[in-house]
């Protein structure tokens, strides 16, 4: 085994811990991290999308031994998140996400100061999320033309709605297979596993690793310091966005 190899495990297995408890961040953490190595921008793409197909299948196994899932939330997030996915992923070639993507992280760095307010100063009462369909259609359509986004979309809104921190990160994991699932197939068919590279390997090994972790910690953590984590991983990934997609 190699060095190289040793650090993609290293890397994915941080990604998938922080992503397993928290609802997101795989993406953006592997991508930026493997962009900093110096993998090429379009390798690092492929291996982070063609490995979250394994690591978020092995993160949702996880959240449902752990009871981690709300089975109605799941119910209404599955069917509209894979139909934006699969849109997002039609549409791909005739649409810029660059263009959009600094207004939608700035909408997220909001939500995340948000969510660290109510944690602190008026921590939400837990009620059932009204708005999900549109949410899950949004979120996957934006994770499939911006390379991410379904976690940190999806996992913020529900929480801003009053939803469980525990049950809506469990829940957000568990669609996200499907989604990238289906967003993954065209990717997969026309290019077969030719980005299935030594990056994508290490990531794959490292993420299916810390799975389990990841869906402890979220079952274990009261909702107030969840809820802080989210916000601060959400401000700090978003605005470190900004500033890549501005420079």
């Amino acid at each position: 085994m190699t060095e190289t190899l040793l650090i993609f495990i290293l890397v994915g297995f941080l990604a998938q811990l922080v992503d397993g408890a928290l609802g997101m961040a795989f993406g953006v953490i592997s991508s930026t991290i493997l962009l900093s190595v110096g993998v090429p921008p379009a390798a690092a793409s492929a291996s982070v999308h063609l490995v979250e197909s394994f690591t978020t299948g092995a993160s949702g196994l996880s959240h449902l031994y752990h009871r981690n899932i709300d089975w109605s939330l799941f119910r209404r997030l599955a069917l509209p998140g894979i139909a934006g996915g699969v849109a997002g992923a039609y549409l791909l070639s005739n649409i810029d996400g660059s263009i959009a993507k600094p207004f939608i992280l700035a909408y997220l760095t909001i939500i995340g100061l948000v969510l660290i307010y109510r944690a602190f100063r008026a921590p939400p009462v837990p009620r059932n999320p009204r708005i999900v369909a549109p949410l899950g259609l949004a979120g996957g359509f934006l994770d499939a033309v911006g390379g991410g986004g379904w976690g940190p979309v999806v996992t913020s809104n529900l929480l801003i709605q009053g939803s469980s921190p525990r049950t809506t990160i469990g829940t957000v994991n568990a669609t996200e297979f499907f989604l990238t699932v289906a967003v993954s197939a065209t990717f997969l068919f026309s290019l077969g596993f030719s980005a299935f590279t030594q990056a994508a390997i290490g990531l794959l090994i490292g993420g299916v690793a810390a799975a389990p972790f990841g869906a402890i910690v979220a079952k274990r953590i009261p909702a107030k310091p969840l809820l802080i984590l989210v916000g601060v991983v959400l401000t700090a990934t978003s605005i470190y966005g900004i500033v890549r997609a501005l420079t």
